[in-house]
């Protein structure tokens, strides 16, 4: 019977053990430029079988919080080079996750001052992040203008040149899509977000397009062994919702079964909140049972709320792989104390946004 402890291989990437360290946004990275601070905190935590980072913006029309880091700059991309040095000096694998957040901005945060992009000029009532006189500072967010279909493979193209750069210019071990919580391709998926009559809108096949094209063309960009998806089927993060999330999420996973990808990173219930949502129940078991049926062979990771019983479990019942979120911010060594028993840090939620060492590399170890 396998255990957390045991290593699993996911696609390319062969991993010491089965907790993963979940993206987490921290906004520290002005300019988008991942600091040195930055390579302390992945380091800690190295550990994990596999750490994935904060969400990174692909471009600068990508990005919708203020201080987050980038993968479409030189001194960004040095900046990832120290963080993935550090984080290979300790025996870690570390993946990027590739960002374009579409409607959930503000017109401070995009290049010249413009309107956020969206499938369609559909408002998120929802708060991004900026940064006034120092502190961050939740806004609404400004309303966006429907993308053009000529602009779609644009779009595309720079999903695969941020892959690039993150593998063969950062020296990251591989790439995760984010294609959950309300962000673009989410937007494109769910008929709440898209109401578009083209062919990238009305039926699951075209909502569905854009993620495909994109996560095709990323994995031909760096080889579809290290590229994961992450996907969050009825979360209302970020103000989005469809009226049908099974049939769509498991076609969805049908046509990535096809693409031999590393890793399916499944977000189940509300990001950060409940794992059941009474009014869109979902079965994330014929979820993983339509992927696998469709010759599906990515490693599964599950994600949200999992305590140490839970994971336990899930393993045992066949999940590959358990993210954890906040924990890991908390417990630079997680790992350690899950296979100690010992107990483990609270978050301190004054830090998680914004600010420098305090809440970020200062966490108390065991030792």
């Amino acid at each position: 019977m396998p255990t957390l402890f045991d290593p699993v291989q996911a696609g390319d990437l062969h991993l010491k053990n089965r907790i993963v360290m979940a993206p987490l946004t921290r906004n520290r990275s002005p300019n988008a430029i991942p600091r040195d601070i930055t390579a302390t905190y992945y380091a800690q935590r190295a550990d994990a079988g596999l750490l994935i980072t904060e969400a990174t913006a692909i471009s600068h029309q990508g990005q919708g919080y203020a201080d987050v880091p980038g993968l479409y700059g030189t001194e960004q991309l040095d900046g990832w080079k120290k963080v993935t040095g550090a984080v290979h000096a300790k025996g870690g694998k570390i993946v990027t996750q590739l960002w374009h957040v579409g409607r959930v901005s503000h017109t401070e945060l995009q290049p010249d001052g413009g309107a956020p992009v969206a499938p369609s000029a559909i408002t998120a009532k929802t708060k991004t992040v900026l940064i006034k006189d120092g502190v961050p500072t939740f806004v609404e967010t400004s309303h966006p203008r429907a993308l053009k279909v000529t602009e779609l493979p644009g779009i595309v193209h720079t999903y695969a040149a941020a892959a690039r750069n993150a593998v063969e210019t950062a020296g990251f071990d591989g790439v995760e899509i984010h294609g959950a919580n309300g962000y673009l391709l989410d937007q494109f998926l769910k008929d709440g977000s898209n109401h578009r009559t083209d062919d990238y809108g009305g039926s699951i096949e075209n909502r569905a397009r854009l993620l495909l094209e994109v996560t095709r063309a990323v994995a031909d960009a760096v080889g579809h062994g290290k590229v994961g998806i992450r996907l969050s089927p009825v979360t209302p993060a970020n103000d989005v919702v469809d009226s049908a999330p099974q049939p769509l999420f498991e076609y969805v996973v049908k046509q990535l079964a096809q693409l031999g990808l590393a890793y399916i990173h499944i977000i189940e219930g509300a990001t950060g909140g409940p794992r059941e949502i009474p009014d869109r129940p979902f079965d994330y078991d014929a979820l993983k049972q339509a992927y696998r049926e469709a010759g599906g062979r990515a490693a599964w990771m599950v994600n949200n709320g999992y305590d140490l019983p839970m994971a336990e479990i899930a393993v045992k019942e066949g999940d590959d792989l358990i993210a954890f979120g906040k924990p890991f911010i908390a417990n630079p060594d997680l790992v350690r104390r899950i296979r100690e028993g010992a107990p483990w840090n609270e978050v301190d939620k004054a830090t998680l946004y914004g600010g420098g060492e305090k809440g970020y590399t200062d966490y108390p170890t065991l030792d």
